[in-house]
């Protein structure tokens, strides 16, 4: 095990817990380097993450973490946003953490443009709880509770996000990890609330129920499937068909809450309340 996993890594923790195959440690891995690249103090890093497979993450990380209930790491994070601002604050949710029990939270959080990076994993499916469908199931696959394949049209997690007023919305996988370190920077650096969608893989749970049969041919199905954003830009709809697309999605600049917020505190100490 090389420097990095020494230095952000808890050792005490390992060996983890997920499955054999599954991606989560590859996002873990591309996560640390990319907190490596941004030379960020581990003391001024705080992870906050919900309940799932995903959730694990943050007792393997060696920063301020939080392993909060499910649904709610988002308004865990907030409330830690606004007490100490001057934190890197990153959440990290599976996508029925993010987008059903949470999703609520997920779309007010994009609303309001805080400063902080939330990092979905999305492997189609509740992994840890036995293999439930989730909101981002698609339409005909299998599961503990579509044994004859699901009815539900999926949420495509970036468009949400991106109709709720997320700032920074970008897609990776986990089959392209490098790419996903440089896009974890890049959501990092920006000033506002940054959607980092992962497509990721569950070899366990939907894998062997939809005839990817190991955690290889999973990461190949994302090669695979997965659409470049300027590649994407020439192909017709119908070529895109049951494809996806990966990179930046959607940048904005508008304002920030926490400075909104520290705004408005300021102009009432001062008694200015007229904010026309």
């Amino acid at each position: 095990m090389d420097a990095i996993h020494r230095k952000y890594l808890r050792m005490d923790k390992l060996p983890h817990i997920w499955c054999p195959g599954c991606g989560n440690g590859i996002i873990m891995g591309s996560f640390i380097r990319a907190i490596d690249r941004l030379g960020y103090d581990q003391d001024s890093v705080a992870a906050v993450s919900g309940i799932g497979c995903s959730g694990r993450i943050t007792g393997y990380m060696d920063f301020n973490t939080l392993h909060t209930t499910h649904g709610r790491a988002l308004a865990f994070a907030t409330g830690l946003k606004m007490a100490k601002p001057g934190l890197k604050v990153f959440v990290f949710m599976g996508d029925g953490d993010a987008t059903a029990i949470g999703g609520n939270h997920l779309i007010h959080a994009c609303r309001r443009n805080i400063d902080m990076t939330a990092i979905i994993f999305n492997n189609h499916i509740y992994g840890m709880t036995g293999g439930q469908y989730s909101p981002t199931t698609p339409r005909d696959a299998y599961a503990t509770t579509a044994p004859y394949g699901t009815m539900d049209p999926h949420f495509d997690i970036a468009k949400l996000c991106v109709g709720a007023g997320a700032s920074y919305v970008a897609r990776g996988t986990s089959y392209h990890a490098k790419m996903l370190t440089d896009l974890i920077v890049e959501g990092a650096e920006h000033k506002g609330f940054s959607v980092i969608e992962i497509i990721t893989h569950c070899p366990v749970n939907f894998g062997r129920r939809n005839e990817l049969e190991t955690p290889v041919d999973m990461l190949l199905w994302q090669k695979d499937h997965a659409l470049r954003m300027a590649k994407a830009a020439k192909m017709t709809d119908d070529e895109l068909k049951d494809r996806f697309v990966i990179g930046r999605i959607h940048r904005a600049d508008i304002p920030e809450y926490v400075e909104e917020y520290d705004r408005l505190i300021e102009m009432v100490r001062k008694g200015d309340t007229d904010r026309g």
